[in-house]
């Protein structure tokens, strides 16, 4: 006879396979296989959206280090210079939405809540900074953009199935029904 699970996965859940025998170490590596990738872009896109928050001359039109002065200097090798001209109409504005939307999708990542729309996120930011900023780096696997993109499929297909908001939310909702 199958066993199944009695809690919430990643929370001290235990298999019922019996007389409760705990799962194997093969089945619960590969539940938590995406949590080092998870905690990984959770920080990383916190502490990047913490950095230009904590920078005022990012936000500014021009100058050392802002985010004018990037999207100049990228605007001709980008491959999608409509973007950047878009970014360029109100570059403060268009900072905080970057520094802004990495930090709420750090967090979510990190702690697994509406994990895939986070995920979905940082997809989304990573394509639009490779498409634009990084786009002219050669050779194309020393940007880093594109394997942060690459780095969110995952949790993109999988979610956050261990240790999450998400999954404690799912646990709740199965036990009310």
């Amino acid at each position: 006879m199958q066993g199944f699970s009695t809690n919430v996965r990643g929370l001290g859940d235990t298999n019922v396979r019996g007389l409760g025998e705990p799962r194997g170490l093969k089945e619960l590596a590969r539940e938590h296989a995406l949590l080092p990738l998870r905690i990984f872009l959770g920080a990383t896109f916190i502490y990047a959206g913490l950095d230009k928050l904590m920078d005022s001359s990012f936000f500014r039109a021009s100058g050392a280090g802002s985010i004018g002065e990037t999207m100049h200097a990228v605007r001709d090798s980008s491959a999608i210079p409509a973007l950047v001209d878009f970014a360029l109409k109100s570059p403060g504005a268009f900072g905080y939405a970057i520094a802004i939307g990495e930090l709420l999708v750090g967090i979510g990542t990190l702690i697994g809540l509406w994990a895939r729309l986070a995920a979905l996120g940082g997809a989304l930011i990573s394509l639009s900074l490779w498409l634009t900023v990084s786009w002219q780096v050669e050779p194309y696997y020393f940007g880093n953009d594109l394997a942060y993109l690459m780095a969110w499929l995952p949790l993109l297909l999988g979610g956050a199935a261990a240790f999450s908001v998400d999954a404690l939310l799912a646990s709740r909702r199965r036990r009310i029904r």
